[in-house]
């Protein structure tokens, strides 16, 4: 899992409330369990109409938006199921920052378990973010990690609160097998010591 500790990209703004997995990523594209590939679908029944062709008023269809790394989005983002295949989405895609009032519990966690930051804030500063999204390609946030930090484009500064052992996980890139890893010369000395003991086994 890639580090992540600064990013500073385009934020595109999406003030629906109540995002579930079934639109982040819709039950016909879960057939794989590969992560990547998936972001050419995400939001695919609000993306595309049924012949497959972009809806230009969909956000990240706009010039603008496609190469959003950060959104801002509305209440409850993540409700619904608890595929994961939605962070996987948002993640192929390129967005590494989510920014809501609330998350549904599952996808948060899944979110940080795929190298992607979700925020939670006040809904008056998650509004200031969104107004700042809307001016487009050239009002890039900065969001430090390290500082808890998210810097507007006019200079802003807002803080955020994130779980300590999550904010380690994230700095040093490390998912759940990269956190067991980190234990293989503690997991070597008890296989060769069980293989002394119980050389049956």
């Amino acid at each position: 899992m890639d580090k992540f500790e600064k990013l500073q990209g385009i934020a595109a703004p999406m003030p629906l409330v109540n995002i579930d997995t079934d639109m982040i990523i819709p039950k016909v594209f879960l057939k794989t369990i590969k992560r990547s590939g998936l972001g050419v679908n995400l939001f695919d029944e609000m993306r595309y109409d049924r012949q497959g062709n972009e809806l230009p008023e969909f956000v990240l269809n706009k010039p603008q938006y496609r190469n959003t790394e950060i959104l801002v989005a509305g209440d409850n983002f993540g409700c619904g199921s608890s595929r994961e295949h939605a962070p996987w989405a948002i993640k192929d895609f390129g967005i590494k920052c989510v920014i809501s009032t609330s998350f549904a519990d599952i996808f948060f966690n899944n979110c940080f378990k795929n190298g992607i930051l979700p925020i939670v804030l006040p809904q008056e500063q998650v509004d200031m973010l969104m107004t700042d999204a809307e001016k487009g390609e050239n009002a890039r946030m900065t969001v430090d990690l390290e500082a808890q930090e998210i810097t507007t484009s006019d200079g802003d500064v807002i803080a955020f609160e994130v779980d300590a052992f999550k904010k380690h996980c994230l700095l040093n890139g490390l998912d759940d097998i990269g956190l067991t890893l980190e234990k293989s010369a503690s997991i070597d000395a008890f296989e060769a010591k069980a293989g002394q003991e119980r050389p049956w086994v």
